[in-house]
């Protein structure tokens, strides 16, 4: 599951004898791993996702923080990660606003910094098409 792909496929490729442990072919996906083994996919060796992720992202107008829209390019576009489709906007900004948007894998975080029972300041700078009426 850290590696983004289902059982059925991990265990249709141990099947395959494509997996390894450090050098050795992996047979049954009840394999216990140290931090230190090395496992590999076709020869290549794959990264082990440790502990939660945060993510600065400086979002372009045009592009929605939510990590799916059928309509719309999503801030995902911008995170070379191995499954990056696990990360979610902590907070938001419209498709017209730039910004700092905090990307994360690590909900309670998200839930700490966003909920207003937590009081979590946030700082905006507008910029006007006129100026504002000194009687507004």
């Amino acid at each position: 599951q850290q590696l983004g792909v289902s059982r059925a496929l991990v265990a249709r490729e141990l099947r395959a004898k494509r997996v390894t442990v450090d050098g050795e072919v992996v047979k049954s996906g009840a394999l216990k791993l140290t931090p230190e083994q090395v496992v590999a996919f076709d020869g290549n060796p794959l990264q082990q996702l440790t502990g939660p992720r945060y993510f600065m992202l400086n979002k372009p107008q045009g592009y929605v923080c939510s990590t799916d829209d059928p309509d719309h390019p999503t801030v995902l576009y911008f995170l070379d990660e191995p499954v990056a489709y696990k990360l979610h906007a902590a907070g938001r900004l419209d498709i017209d606003t730039t910004g700092l948007v905090l990307m994360t894998d690590d909900g309670q975080w998200s839930h700490r910094i966003t909920s207003p029972k937590h009081h979590c300041e946030k700082t905006y700078l507008v910029t006007l098409e006129h100026p504002l009426a000194e009687d507004t």
